[in-house]
């Protein structure tokens, strides 16, 4: 499963580096589900577990898991970037629209008599 996710994740990867968004595998519902099982899994997973499996199964194991944790890393660094460019670009064009709104009102009274104004788009940071 790990090494199917990190498939997955490396696929994710390359998209977003290549500026194709829409070619993201980890919202296919099968990769959805077996990230679903992995978690599910993961935690039923202990210590002891992994000490009664052959030495060669805990081997691959850890090299599964080095590489998928490797690839998570990588992957949520560059949505992280990629959400933060998205964030400033709407940002930026909201900003504008409000100083060019402003340029129409020049007779009006300082902005500390009125609301603030609506935000283009409201972003929740846990996305």
């Amino acid at each position: 499963m790990a090494d199917r996710l990190t498939e997955a994740l490396d696929a994710d990867i390359a998209a977003l580096e290549a500026g194709r968004p829409k070619n993201l595998r980890m919202v296919e519902p099968d990769i959805q589900k077996l990230s679903f099982v992995y978690a599910r899994e993961a935690k039923t997973f202990d210590r002891d577990s992994a000490k009664a499996a052959p030495p060669a199964a805990r081997n691959r194991l850890r090299t599964a898991t080095e590489r998928f944790g490797t690839a998570l890393k990588r992957h949520m660094r560059l949505v992280t970037r990629v959400r933060n460019a998205s964030e400033g670009i709407v940002r930026a064009v909201a900003a504008d629209v409000e100083k060019k709104r402003a340029v129409l009102r020049p007779y009006t009274p300082p902005r500390s008599h009125y609301a603030p104004p609506p935000q283009a788009i409201v972003y929740n940071a846990l996305v």
